[in-house]
């Protein structure tokens, strides 16, 4: 009994040493690259004057330390009348105007300078329509017993307009979104549902009574709408019809050294925001 002890003994003080090496984990590493988070959106019925631009840089996954950039100049011009709008750097990867003059049908030219390097974007601010109704069933979806949240509006006349949804409520960790275009609804009367199905492993809850949703209708340019169909996939993670992940680049042009892009998208937007309460 005694030589089984110390048997059991021995083979336990060395399972407890082992356990105290160290294993390397080899993580792979990519190239470290400006972040754009420049997303200028006026909201329908406001001046749209006070806009913001983020600016960080990239990191190796398990690197926490702070990545805001400070020190660059970034600025936007409206291409039709040559007007140019300085955002002010904050210090905390922050840059800021309060001078802003959104206007529908223009074109505006996103321009950093920063580590020696010069970025440009260009994107189109296009008119978003009304939202005229907001409603709930169970009848649309793909399962009876679940609440969707429908959201409708009127498509405009002239073809090729499109538009991002974003659904959050308060409780979510991430918002929702949908992206769609006019190619065969141009014209009509639109009625696009929002469904969230129970999901365990992400403690995500379908809608239920008392849930409040707050949802916001982009009107998106068409290259804005690809990237972002793309991005919408990547987020769904992947399965069996899932598309593969890619390293999907935004339309920051780097114009000294075509290499060295940007990660993110300047956008330019109209918008509609309204609040829903789930019944």
């Amino acid at each position: 009994m005694k030589n089984y002890i110390k048997l059991f003994l021995g083979v336990f003080a060395i399972t407890i040493i082992s356990c105290e090496d160290v294993i390397d984990v080899d993580v792979q590493t990519d190239t470290i690259r400006l972040v754009v988070e420049a997303s200028l959106d006026w909201e329908k019925g406001t001046t749209g004057n006070d806009q913001s631009i983020t600016l960080r840089t990239s990191t190796p996954f398990f690197n926490t330390q702070n990545t805001a950039v400070i020190g660059a100049e970034v600025k936007v011009t409206n291409d039709t009348t040559g007007e140019v709008y300085l955002f002010i750097d904050q210090n905390n990867g922050t840059y800021t105007t309060s001078t802003f003059e959104p206007q529908v049908e223009v074109t505006y030219t996103l321009e950093i300078i920063y580590d020696g390097q010069r970025y440009i974007a260009q994107d189109t601010m296009n008119a978003v329509p009304d939202i005229t109704q907001v409603y709930q069933d169970t009848e649309d979806g793909f399962d009876d017993e679940i609440i969707e949240v429908h959201v409708v509006f009127n498509d405009f006349e002239e073809e090729g307009d499109s538009y991002l949804f974003k659904y959050k409520r308060a409780q979510d960790l991430l918002p929702s979104f949908d992206v769609i275009d006019d190619d065969f609804i141009n014209g009509n009367e639109v009625d696009r549902s929002y469904e969230i199905d129970d999901d365990e492993d992400s403690d995500i809850k379908a809608l239920a009574p008392g849930d409040v949703v707050n949802i916001t209708m982009h009107s998106i340019s068409r290259p804005y709408y690809n990237y972002m169909d793309i991005v919408i996939d990547q987020m769904g993670g992947v399965g069996i019809f899932s598309a593969t992940p890619v390293d999907v680049k935004g339309n920051c042009i780097n114009t000294t050294n075509a290499d060295n892009y940007a990660y993110g998208y300047f956008r330019v937007t109209q918008k509609n925001s309204v609040t829903y309460t789930v019944e």
